[in-house]
């Protein structure tokens, strides 16, 4: 008989702490290869203090349950009234990068949380997957979003920018 052990929002926090005590080192460090492309799913571009506002301008955008979108499809249209994770983001490159980059800094860091958070779930498109799955809560999006932020603003400190 196997044996079911339910997830709750603390125990999904609790994992989250634990995952940036332990593997934060690691992320902070880790940038882009010269052998990765700009197709490349995995590519880590360098970080700049514009990916930490467009993050912070996506929690902007997501303020409250009612405002997102759970049936994304990776199709944002500028009269949207709500967003997805991926639509959030590609928003806040829009209004502060003045284009979208589907492979910026911002949206790539946004991917690897989801992957240390959803990792066994292999998505095909994380952004996306990870914002349908009926698993994920509004509170799990705002964390991705708090996570990356978090995880931006020290690979910034480690590159000796304020």
């Amino acid at each position: 008989m196997t044996k079911r052990i339910k997830v709750t929002g603390v125990t999904r926090r609790l994992g989250c702490i634990i995952f940036t005590l332990v593997l934060l080192p690691f992320a902070v460090k880790a940038q882009t290869t010269p052998t990765q492309s700009a197709g490349d799913s995995n590519v880590r571009p360098p970080i700049t203090k514009v990916d930490l506002k467009i993050v912070q301008r996506a929690r902007e955008i997501l303020t409250s349950p009612a405002k997102w979108n759970r049936a994304d499809n990776r199709v944002c249209p500028a009269e949207a009234k709500t967003f997805s994770l991926y639509c959030a983001l590609q928003m806040a490159t829009t209004e502060i990068g003045g284009k979208a980059e589907h492979r910026g800094a911002a949206l790539q860091e946004a991917r690897f949380v989801i992957d240390e958070i959803a990792g066994d779930r292999n998505y095909e498109h994380r952004l996306m997957n990870y914002n349908n799955d009926p698993t994920t809560t509004f509170a799990d999006i705002q964390e991705v979003l708090r996570i990356t932020e978090s995880l931006i603003t020290l690979r910034l400190k480690g590159k000796g920018t304020n």
